[in-house]
C-alpha cells in the first residue's frame, strides 16, 4: 500500500467530512422529505439552534466509526484482521445498554443482537449472519455508518478496503448490508487517488456482486441522473422504487444508500449542495450526511470543505467517544486523524507520526483549533479571534494565533479547550437522548502542563500570559487555578512547565491560556502546542459536597453501582466481570491502591491499564482464598496466584504497580507478585475497581507515581 503524499490532510478532510455531515443532520434524524421540507426548509446549514438542541453530540455514527477501528492497533495492525478479533472489540468497548449503540433489543436493534450474540460467545461473521438473525434484522443500516474509517486505513487500495469492511461488517451485519458498506469504502479509498464521481462509483460496484439490490438500484439511479436534471423528481422515484415501505425492520441499508448515491449525483461536486440534498430528502440524515461528507472530505480536502459557509467554525474540531477507554471520550478530529493515519502507517509497517515530539495539541493540520474556543466572557472583557497559522512555531509548521485588539487595562483574553465533560446540563440531555457522554478528565492532578508560545514581534508591548484549568467545585461550579505569570515580550517565545498539584478539587474540566495587560492592548501570541505528562497524583473518593461531576468522571461499567450508600463505592455485579474505570491510555508507570471488602461476590479486586472491558490487569481476590495477578486480553490469562486465604466482609489492602513490562502487586502490604509480562504486554491505560458476580465495596482509590 503506497501512502499518498497528502494523506494526512486528506484523512482529515474526511474526518472533518463526517463530523460535520453528523452534527448536521442529528436535529432531525429519521424526518420524511415532506416533514423536512415544511418545518425546516432545504436544509443548508445547521439547524441545531432552531431546533433547541446542542450542535457537538454522542452520536453512534461518529463513536462506533473510531472506536471499532480500534482493532487494528489493538491486534498489531495486522491487515489480515479477522471478524471474530473486530467482534472481541465490540465486547471490549461497548458497555451494555450504555455506550455506542443504539440499545433497541434482541430482533429490533440490529447491533444490540448481533452484541448479545458475540456475549453469548458466538463469534463473528456468525453473530450478524442472516442465519441466526434473519434477512430483515441484518440488512438494516449500521454496516454503512460505522465504515469510513477502514476505508481511511487504505487509501488508493479500494480491494483491501472492500475486504475490511466486509469482515467488519460481518460482525452485525449480513447480505445487502455488506454489500452497501463494500460500495462506500471502495469508493471511499479510491477517493484518495481519483476525483471523477463516475469512475469511483464504478470501483464501488466492482467489488459486490451483479445480482445484488445494491448493484442494480445504483444503477438505476445513474440512469434517473442522466434523464432527469432535477433532484426531487429523481428523489421521489428512488422513494417509489427503492423506499422504506419496500424494506422491513427500522432503518434498512438499501433506500439510505441510495439517497448517498443520489446526493452524490446531483450535488455536482460541491459539499455544501450535496449535503443539502441528502439531508433534506429525509429518512436516516444523520447516518447518510456522514457518509456522503467523509466521503467528499477524502475526495475534495479541506479546500471543498472551506469553499462556501463556515462550516467548521461552529464543530471547533470537537468530537465525543463515549466508550469503555473513557480517556478517548472527549476528542477531536486532529486525534482522530492522527489515530486513523498511524494506523495505516502501522498496517504499512512504516513508523507513527508525532508532531511537535507528540503534544496533545499542536495545530499542525491548516485550520484546526482542537476545541479552543474564546470564552464567552472575553466580549465584554476584552476583543480577541482564533486563527490557525502558518509559522511562529519552533516545534513544527503551524500555530493557533490568539489576536487580542483594545484588550481592556486588567482585562482577560481567555482561550480554552475541554478536558472532560463540559456541564451537567449537556451530560443530561444526552442521557435523554440515549446516547449517554461516559468520559473519564484527560487531565489530572500531578501531571504536568507544557506549553509554547510566541509573542508577535509587533505587539506594541509586553502582554502578560499564564496556563489555566477550570475545575469542578463543591457544588459542581467552575473553579479556576492559574499557572506562573509570564511576561512575553515582543518576539520572545517561552516554555511554560507547570506540574497540577491542586488541592480539593473536582475533575478538571478546561485546560486554556489567559492573555492580559496593565494597559489597553493590541497584540497577538501564538500556542506552539500544549499538552501534558506523567503519573497522576490523586486520591479518587466522594467529596464531600453535593456535586455529581465526581461520579460522572467514573466510567460505569457495573450492572448496579450507587454512590448514594454508606460506602463511596457500592458495586454489584449480577453476571459476568463488571468495572468501574477512571484515566486514560496515556498513564503507563504508576501504582493504584484501594481498600476493598468483598461481601457477597466470586471476586474482586483493582484494576491497572485499563483499556476497556476486556483488555487489563487485575489484582483479584479469587475464588478459594486465593490471590490473583490476571491478564484480561481475548480472556482471562492467571500469571500468577497464592492462597492468602481471604474472607468475604473481611477489608483488604491491595497495591498494584506497573513500570514497563514489570507487575508487582501487594495485599495487606506484603508482596506477592513481582513478575514481567512480555507477552504482548498492555502498555497503557486507566485504573478500576473489578466486582465477579456479587457485591463489594471501597471508600477510595489511590493513584501515584510508580516509585
Amino acid at each position: 500500500m503506497t501512502i499518498p503524499t497528502d494523506y494526512v490532510e486528506r484523512v482529515y478532510a474526511g474526518v472533518l467530512g463526517k463530523l460535520i455531515g453528523v452534527y448536521l443532520g442529528r436535529p432531525f434524524e429519521g424526518w420524511s422529505y415532506d416533514l423536512i421540507m415544511e418545518q425546516l426548509g432545504e436544509i443548508n446549514y445547521y439547524v441545531h439552534e432552531k431546533l433547541g438542541v446542542p450542535l457537538i453530540v454522542t452520536d453512534d455514527d461518529i463513536s462506533g466509526t473510531f472506536s471499532f477501528l480500534r482493532a487494528l492497533p489493538d491486534y498489531g495492525h495486522n491487515p489480515d484482521i479477522t471478524p471474530a478479533q473486530i467482534g472481541q472489540t465490540w465486547l471490549n468497548y461497548l458497555i451494555e445498554e450504555r455506550t455506542v449503540l443504539w440499545w433497541g433489543g434482541l430482533g429490533n436493534s440490529t447491533e444490540h443482537t448481533a452484541y448479545l450474540r458475540l456475549k453469548k460467545g458466538i463469534q463473528a461473521p456468525a453473530s450478524g449472519s442472516i442465519a441466526l438473525n434473519s434477512k430483515v434484522v441484518a440488512e438494516q443500516i449500521g454496516a454503512q455508518i460505522f465504515i469510513d474509517g477502514w476505508a481511511m486505513v487504505a487509501p488508493g487500495d479500494p480491494e483491501l478496503a472492500a475486504n475490511l469492511a466486509r469482515r467488519a461488517a460481518s460482525v452485525s451485519h449480513d447480505g445487502e448490508a455488506i454489500y452497501g458498506a463494500q460500495v462506500l469504502a471502495a469508493m471511499e479509498a479510491q477517493a484518495f487517488v481519483e476525483s471523477d464521481i463516475d469512475k469511483l462509483i464504478d470501483v464501488g460496484l466492482s467489488v459486490i456482486p451483479n445480482h445484488s439490490i445494491i448493484y442494480q438500484m445504483i444503477n438505476e439511479i445513474r440512469g434517473w441522473h442522466a434523464a432527469e436534471p432535477d433532484w426531487r423528481a429523481a428523489r421521489e422515484k428512488l422513494a417509489g422504487s427503492y423506499g422504506y415501505d419496500k424494506y422491513g425492520g427500522n432503518c434498512h441499508m438499501v433506500p439510505n444508500h441510495g439517497l448517498i448515491i443520489h446526493s452524490l449525483l446531483y450535488g455536482d461536486d460541491d459539499f455544501q449542495k450535496s449535503l443539502m440534498i441528502v439531508n433534506t430528502s429525509g429518512w436516516d440524515t444523520d447516518c447518510n450526511s456522514g457518509n456522503l461528507g467523509c466521503l467528499l472530505g477524502i475526495k475534495n480536502g479541506l479546500a471543498g470543505i472551506d469553499t462556501g459557509p463556515d462550516w467548521r467554525g461552529p464543530v471547533a474540531d470537537r468530537a465525543y467517544l463515549p466508550t469503555a477507554d473513557g480517556g478517548r471520550a472527549i476528542n477531536d478530529a486532529v486525534t482522530l486523524t492522527y489515530e486513523v493515519v498511524n494506523t495505516a502507517r502501522g498496517m504499512a509497517g512504516e513508523a507513527p507520526l508525532a508532531p511537535k515530539n507528540g503534544a496533545r495539541f499542536h495545530f499542525e493540520l491548516p485550520g484546526s483549533v482542537q476545541g479552543f474556543q474564546l470564552e464567552d466572557s472575553v466580549i465584554a472583557k476584552g476583543t480577541a479571534r482564533l486563527e490557525n497559522v502558518a509559522g511562529n512555531s519552533q516545534k513544527g509548521e503551524r500555530s493557533l494565533a490568539i489576536h487580542c485588539h483594545r484588550l481592556a487595562p486588567g482585562r482577560a483574553a481567555r482561550i480554552a479547550t475541554p478536558t472532560f465533560i463540559p456541564s451537567k446540563e449537556v451530560v443530561d440531555y444526552f442521557e435523554k437522548r440515549g446516547y449517554t457522554l461516559f468520559a473519564s478528565p484527560t487531565l489530572y492532578n500531578g501531571q504536568t502542563i507544557r506549553a509554547g508560545l510566541t509573542a508577535d514581534a509587533g505587539n506594541g508591548q509586553p502582554l502578560t500570559t499564564a496556563l489555566y484549568v477550570d475545575t469542578y467545585g463543591r457544588s459542581d461550579e467552575i473553579v479556576t487555578s492559574r499557572g506562573p505569570e509570564i511576561e512575553l515580550v515582543p518576539g520572545a517565545y517561552h516554555e511554560f512547565s507547570w506540574p497540577l498539584d491542586l488541592s480539593e478539587i473536582g475533575p478538571i474540566v478546561t485546560v486554556g491560556v489567559e492573555i492580559s495587560s496593565g494597559r489597553a492592548a493590541n497584540g497577538s501570541v501564538y500556542l506552539d502546542y500544549l499538552t501534558w505528562e506523567g503519573a497522576p497524583d490523586i486520591v479518587l473518593q466522594r467529596p464531600d459536597y453535593h456535586g455529581t461531576m465526581w461520579r460522572r468522571a467514573w466510567i460505569n461499567g457495573i450492572d448496579e453501582y450507587n454512590p448514594r450508600f454508606h460506602e463511596a463505592f457500592r458495586l454489584m455485579q449480577n453476571e459476568g466481570c463488571g468495572l468501574l474505570m477512571q484515566g486514560t491510555r496515556e498513564w503507563t508507570d504508576y501504582k493504584v491502591e484501594s481498600v476493598i471488602t468483598p461481601h457477597m461476590v466470586k471476586s474482586s479486586g483493582i484494576g491497572a491499564r485499563v483499556q476497556g472491558m476486556r483488555r487489563y490487569y487485575g489484582l483479584m481476590l479469587a475464588p478459594e482464598g486465593k490471590a490473583q495477578l490476571v491478564k484480561a486480553l481475548d480472556g482471562v490469562t492467571v500469571l500468577a496466584e497464592k492462597d492468602i486465604g481471604w474472607r468475604l466482609r473481611s477489608s483488604y489492602d491491595l497495591r498494584l504497580q506497573v513500570t514497563g513490562t514489570r507487575l508487582q502487586g501487594w495485599v495487606d502490604g506484603r508482596q506477592l507478585f513481582d513478575l514481567h509480562d512480555e507477552d504482548r504486554p498492555l502498555e497503557g491505560g486507566a485504573v478500576a475497581l473489578i466486582c465477579e458476580e456479587g457485591r463489594m465495596a471501597a471508600e477510595q482509590v489511590t493513584v501515584k507515581p510508580a516509585g
